[in-house]
């Protein structure tokens, strides 16, 4: 008993959250989430590359040390293995 109150609270709150848009600052959103080339960079991140350098590349020069005979590489969920 008493739930209905309650409820009616929560969706009060969730519609007003729901349907509230602030006044996106666009400019200071650009600053947080650019990088700038002077900032100090993390030294625990430069050791860790310096220990694992074939991280320090990207993504795309990485390769596959599995290559392309990957064993589960046409698995379906569902579908036994073949062998």
């Amino acid at each position: 008993m008493g739930r209905g109150r309650q409820k009616a609270k929560h969706t009060k709150v969730a519609r007003e959250l729901k349907y509230f848009s602030p006044d996106t600052n666009y400019n200071a959103l650009e600053r947080e989430l650019t990088h700038p080339s002077g900032a100090p960079v993390d030294p625990k991140l430069e050791e860790d590359l310096e220990k694992w350098p074939e991280f320090n590349k990207p993504a795309a020069d990485r390769t596959d040390e599995y290559g392309a005979d990957d064993e589960y590489e046409d698995y379906e969920p569902g579908q036994p293995k073949t062998a």
